[in-house]
């Protein structure tokens, strides 16, 4: 999976999954425009991909701003020439609580970052890759976008909605040199799973992190560098034939029956 000479752009790149993924990515030899919302954030993936001796910078952008994401493509555009990996990551998990006691402006802000940020990247960054006649885009969906979660409705619908953009994208630009996919954590150690467990249960998140561990086949949360391995190789040329797929990361537990329930426990 050797990247070297391309150029990619990773947002929600501050921490968690876009963090591992840009670090993955410069290892593999590319270029990194590391975005985030958090300017501090980005700048520190991307100081730290240089003092590796990458190649890296960090951009301030909010997602779900049109300008921002304009702006963003065109710093990667300014600083390499082109975007030839676009993992299109940024996301949050709202608010855990039952569908009727969930307030509007959580549910917009939700579908704002998830669906809107997604979509505001492929209109910005499809086009570049059309022009360019190459390009590989990584969504980032969950193994909530496959099925049910009790309690997290708006992050539930807002991963669908990934899902389906990326296949709409991937049957719109196939004769264009340009793949489009998806991939789909399970619980995944990082600040999401955690602020889930505080939600839930804040006098004992580690009771409920005790609770989902034990629930899944291999009996543990995923890594981010398990899912950077899954994008890198998504973005790479093993990967040309790929177009329009959602690929699982959950250790087997959408397998064997749905996701977590985080539901409060009653017993």
């Amino acid at each position: 999976m050797n990247l070297t000479g391309k150029a990619a752009v990773i947002t929600g790149a501050g921490n968690g999954i876009g963090r591992s993924a840009a670090l993955a990515f410069a290892a593999a030899g590319a270029r990194v425009l590391a975005v985030d919302r958090d300017a501090a954030g980005a700048e520190a993936t991307a100081a730290a991909i240089r003092q590796q001796g990458g190649v890296a910078r960090g951009e301030t952008a909010d997602v779900t701003e049109p300008g921002d994401v304009q702006r963003y493509v065109e710093a990667a555009l300014k600083a390499h020439g082109r975007i030839d990996c676009f993992f299109n990551n940024a996301g949050i998990v709202g608010k855990v609580a039952p569908i009727a006691e969930h307030d509007l402006e959580a549910f917009d802000a939700v579908m704002a970052v998830n669906v809107r940020g997604v979509f505001l990247g492929l209109r910005y960054v499809l086009p570049v890759m059309i022009e360019q006649g190459s390009g590989a885009v990584v969504n980032t969906a969950s193994v909530a976008g496959l099925v049910g979660t009790p309690g997290m409705a708006p992050y539930v619908a807002s991963k669908h909605a990934v899902i389906g953009l990326t296949k709409a994208a991937a049957g719109e630009v196939a004769r264009s040199g340009v793949r489009v996919n998806a991939v789909c954590p399970g619980p995944i150690d990082t600040d999401m799973i955690h602020r889930i467990e505080a939600q839930v249960n804040p006098a004992d998140p580690a009771a409920v992190a005790r609770r989902y561990q034990a629930s899944l086949p291999n009996g543990r949360y995923g890594t981010a560098e398990e899912v950077a391995r899954v994008v890198l190789f998504l973005c790479s040329d093993l990967a040309s034939n790929i177009s329009g797929a959602q690929y699982v990361i959950d250790g087997g537990r959408t397998a064997v029956g749905g996701a977590l329930a985080t539901a409060p426990a009653t017993d």
